[in-house]
């Protein structure tokens, strides 16, 4: 059985597939036993992943504030108190994040982002839970930002939907940090990409879909959803000369043991 370690089960564009029941439905019916689904936005959209969760056996959520939002006010207004208040009180909330840098699209200023990838770095040593880290086109800011907020090697965390440069998941292993793909590491000119796999051992892999988006071959260019990451995981098992359901078992492991709030059912 997989586990989908980051999708957004409350994205307007993964609702074409269905509810949030409907789809998860479908993902335990394809292999997948757990499924994290990610908060992007805390100032709108804690109260329906929180609803989420709690209808659901390991479904589980993060709270946290995505770089593209860290400009809003109404992001800026939750202090590190605040979420570590709000992540302690629910025990379906086993991460902190989405949180990082984003230079690709620079949707909020960069020192919004920093300061938010900061405070949000604080509050997962102060929860002692993981971070769940989004980097694009900042592999530098971001490694020198999580060395230096890394408490003495307290900060743990996921650098997620990994598609950075080898140098970046180098520095992030040697923090302690976990890289998962997703389905980007099926697509015919990700061989960057998969140079990086290369180099990840084994207990700190994790696959993802980050649905609605990046759907792995054969579902390439269609919405994605939690289903699919049994695809991504086939594909790596393949990739790392392993049986399917061997390397189920060592991603799962994976993520319970960095997820260690996550409680199985």
């Amino acid at each position: 059985m997989w586990i989908d370690s980051h999708c957004h089960l409350n994205h307007p564009n993964i609702k074409e597939k269905g509810s949030p029941d409907e789809i998860i439905h479908a993902a335990k019916q394809g292999g997948v036993d757990g499924l994290l689904t990610i908060c992007c936005r805390m100032s709108e959209e804690i109260d329906e992943l929180a609803s989420i969760s709690k209808n659901h056996d390991n479904v589980w959520y993060s709270i946290g504030t995505h770089p593209h939002d860290a400009g809003l006010e109404a992001e800026k207004g939750f202090s590190v108190e605040d979420i570590v208040r709000i992540a302690v009180a629910d025990p379906n909330i086993i991460a902190i994040g989405e949180s990082g840098l984003d230079y690709y699209y620079d949707h909020s200023p960069r020192e919004d982002q920093k300061d938010s990838f900061r405070k949000h770095m604080h509050a997962c040593v102060e929860a002692d839970l993981p971070l769940v880290v989004h980097s694009r086109d900042a592999e530098d800011d971001t490694a020198n930002l999580i060395k230096e907020e890394s408490a003495n090697g307290k900060l743990r965390g996921v650098m997620h939907c990994f598609s950075s440069k080898k140098v970046l998941a180098e520095k992030a292993l040697e923090e302690g940090f976990y890289i998962s793909f997703s389905g980007i590491i099926t697509f015919n000119k990700a061989d960057e990409l998969r140079e990086v796999a290369k180099i990840v051992p084994l207990d700190r892999v994790l696959v993802e879909t980050d649905a609605p988006y990046l759907a792995p071959v054969p579902y390439r260019g269609k919405t994605n959803e939690p289903a699919y990451v049994a695809k991504t995981g086939e594909y790596l098992a393949e990739f790392y000369g392993l049986e399917p359901q061997e390397f189920a078992k060592i991603t799962t492991e994976n993520f319970f043991r960095l997820f260690n709030k996550a409680k199985r059912t």
